[in-house]
């Protein structure tokens, strides 16, 4: 196991305009902990990742593991990827297709000539540990998928790294085994306890894994924190919308009174200032008859169908409001409910947040009540 230390670590990439890829970013990983890096295409989640490595050479910062410099821009110390202590997982498996199971899993060990590891087993320990070891004799084209991410899975820890590296290891196998490696990579961790950072933009994976997300925007961290922490109190709204509250109403308060355009609001709402945004998850809107009377503590809209789709124990839901669209999940839709139909549209306010126009946090839940209404246009 490993501590890691990131100092102002800054990555450009030259170019038409120049590309600052991490920018400044500072961050301390304990022994043992699994970090998420979240975030989409382009924010810097995987250059932070590959400066790690070493596979990229950062312009500025220093980063320690385990109390050891591997990287200093000041000094110019630039420790290559292979005297870093470090196993890496890819998304796309990148095994030796000419060389058995046992030979891949071995060949980190060969590379840094820990030849004590080939004699004392650590082959067919880490095998049987991602239970792959009936496979040591088969070939990576004999394997399925989801057996040739666990025998990566194996290579990536055979030499019992100081950290290990994983650039959203699960992304190309399909949904049942993404899920079961996932889990079986949860367990794993648990067990042995290794340092982790693990890139992805799922937050599904990250909220399963992860003991801290840090969610990442422009290459600078956007919010840190545990899965629990994120998930409850989205920071900004770039956050909010990453993390899963994709319903998004933007809400203006005049002479008193909150105004959303396309339906007619009633209920009680956080408020604070004239403009905000508001976001909600859609498994937190429920859609009931038109006519239906919103509870006290419960905020409603009219709003019409415009797509239902059966998901198994729920039904996904379009709803248009005026020109913008909206999702639900819901558990016990209205009887025959179906494109065209009106509906109320209601949800529980302490499950919402809103943001300012700069997408700061203006307040979560029904903090500061204050009756509102909304034109039919």
């Amino acid at each position: 196991m490993s501590r890691v230390e990131i100092e102002g670590l800054t990555k450009r990439f030259e170019g038409k305009p120049p590309t600052i890829a991490v920018d400044d970013l500072s961050l301390e990983i304990e022994q043992g902990e699994f970090l998420v890096l979240l975030g989409p295409s382009g924010c810097g989640k995987t250059t932070t990742l590959r400066c790690l490595a070493g596979l990229e050479s950062a312009n500025e910062g220093v980063l320690t593991f385990g109390g050891e410099k591997v990287f200093d821009s000041s000094s110019k110390l630039n420790l290559s990827p292979d005297k870093r202590s470090i196993g890496m997982v890819f998304q796309s498996y990148a095994l030796w297709p000419h060389m058995t199971v046992r030979k891949n899993i071995a060949y980190p060990l060969k590379a840094r000539k820990m030849r004590q590891g080939i004699s004392a087993g650590w082959v067919e320990e880490m095998a049987d540990v991602v239970d792959c070891g009936e496979l040591l004799d088969r070939y990576p084209g004999q394997l399925s998928g989801g057996q040739q991410q666990r025998v990566a899975l194996a290579r990536g820890l055979v030499a019992r790294p100081d950290l290990v590296l994983f650039d959203e290891p699960l992304s190309n196998l399909d949904a049942r085994l993404r899920e079961q490696v996932r889990n079986e990579l949860a367990e794993l961790h648990n067990r042995l306890d290794f340092t982790a950072v693990y890139v992805t933009h799922d937050q599904s994976e990250a909220l399963a894994l992860g003991d801290r997300l840090a969610i990442m925007r422009k290459g600078r961290i956007e919010q840190l924190g545990t899965p629990r922490e994120v998930f409850a109190s989205p920071a900004s709204e770039y956050v909010a919308g990453f993390i899963g509250m994709g319903n998004r109403f933007e809400m203006i308060e005049r002479d008193g009174e909150w105004w959303l355009a396309g339906g007619k609001v009633t209920g009680r709402l956080p408020a604070g200032r004239n403009q905000v945004v508001l976001r909600l998850r859609s498994d937190d809107l429920d859609v009931r008859p038109a006519g239906t009377v919103a509870a006290e503590h419960e905020v409603g809209f009219d709003a019409e169908v415009v797509v239902v789709s059966f998901g198994g124990r729920h039904v996904d839901v379009v709803l248009k409001i005026g020109e913008s669209r909206i999702d639900a999940q819901i558990t016990s839709p209205p009887a025959d409910l179906a494109p065209g139909d009106r509906v109320l549209a209601v949800f529980d306010p302490s499950k919402a947040a809103m943001y300012d126009e700069d997408g700061a946090l203006v307040a979560r839940g029904a903090e500061r009540p204050a009756a509102i209404a909304a034109s039919a246009g």
